[in-house]
């Protein structure tokens, strides 16, 4: 057991699955929708500098509404069909890295508490890899108001949970977002290596855990 943890909360895009199994699914829904996706990161890099929203989906239809000229209900539509609803059925032939739900059942086994953060909607990604019954909490950013690597939603994800955000890891694949993001709201974080990270063994100093696959991990979590 890691002293003084008491929940393990994941992130989920990129972290419980491989990034490159959805993109080259959507391929071609990409390119039919190129120039929108751009807009829409675009906007994403503003959210994630804005504070806390009381509705984020409104604010964010209402930006890009005004970037390609269209009502804000055409935009909230549009933004459904492109990247939340729109990208559901792509996640249906999707498996998670491997080993992942051994170690969700491990940890869960062991004591830990187990939660998801994302950024994106879980229930865009079905039954989550069958997770859900392990997991106390599934939180999205979206709905809580503000995107990592914001403090807020990790404050929110520890007010939910009862704890102290230093008993909690959380565990995440973007150094930008899920490290520096728990960090900075007082949390324990585990990092999941790139490739090149391994290769040159070039753990991320940032981060209090680094590991390569969840097999490592489970090592890691429940010595």
């Amino acid at each position: 057991m890691i002293e003084g943890i008491k929940v393990i909360a994941f992130d989920i895009d990129g972290t419980l699955y491989p990034a490159y199994r959805l993109n080259v699914r959507i391929v071609r829904h990409f390119f039919a929708n190129a120039l929108h996706f751009l807009h829409f990161g675009l906007i994403r890099r503003q959210l994630r500098r804005t504070a806390p929203l009381g509705d984020l989906f409104e604010y964010q239809a209402r930006l890009l509404g005004e970037r390609i000229k269209m009502s804000s209900g055409e935009a909230m539509k549009l933004l459904d069909d492109m990247a939340y609803t729109g990208l559901a059925k792509y996640f249906k032939t999707i498996k998670p890295f491997k080993d992942v739900p051994e170690t969700f059942a491990k940890l869960k086994e062991a004591g830990y508490r187990l939660a998801l953060l994302s950024d994106f909607p879980p229930e865009q990604k079905g039954d989550l890899w069958g997770l859900k019954p392990y997991c106390e909490k599934i939180l999205s950013t979206e709905k809580i108001g503000a995107l990592k690597p914001s403090k807020y939603p990790f404050g929110v994800l520890a007010m939910e949970l009862g704890v102290k955000p230093e008993e909690i890891l959380y565990v995440g694949n973007s150094v930008k977002y899920d490290v520096y993001g728990a960090k900075n709201a007082g949390m324990k974080t585990a990092y999941l290596e790139p490739l090149w990270r391994r290769v040159l063994h070039r753990p991320l100093k940032a981060a209090d855990i680094s590991f390569g696959n969840y097999r490592q991990f489970q090592k890691i979590a429940l010595e």
